[in-house]
């Protein structure tokens, strides 16, 4: 499995806590950065993630800002993505399990580095429950991303 990952200015912290665990987990991974403590614009950071996982370039990719919102709804706005803002591991799990997410969602300023490293691990681990009511939820997502194409 390959990951991208990109945060910003508020961010930083968190994001080199995962970069670690992906490294004890050795799963591949992308870095686009930020490594400035200026304040820069969260869009810029996860729009080029998001483009690396709908290409394919990226299984899946793990945002950070300071609340992980911004995120969240930035990536959300590129076709076939589904990014999750997660703050705690039954969510992590449940959006994996029922959402098939592929991106996820941190706020460095709600989770310490422990919960989100719990976090990012149970959320990469958890499969998607395929078949079933989860599976038609998800397919009836992709079905209305196709009326705004």
């Amino acid at each position: 499995m390959k990951i991208v990952i990109a945060s910003d200015h508020g961010g930083i912290t968190i994001r080199q806590e995962i970069i670690s665990l992906l490294k004890e987990m050795n799963l591949e991974y992308v870095d686009l950065g930020c490594d400035c403590t200026a304040s820069v614009d969260y869009p810029d950071y996860a729009f080029p993630a998001a483009q690396k996982v709908v290409s394919g370039e990226a299984d899946r990719g793990i945002l950070v800002c300071g609340t992980g919102i911004g995120m969240s709804i930035a990536a959300n706005k590129v076709k076939g993505i589904r990014c999750a803002l997660a703050h705690d591991t039954f969510s992590a799990k449940a959006t994996r399990e029922h959402n098939n997410t592929n991106m996820l969602a941190l706020g460095e300023r709600v989770v310490g580095p422990g919960l989100a490293r719990d976090i990012v691990k149970i959320w990469l681990e958890t499969p998607f429950e395929s078949g079933g009511r989860h599976e038609t939820r998800v397919n009836k997502i992709k079905e209305i991303e196709k009326q705004y194409a």
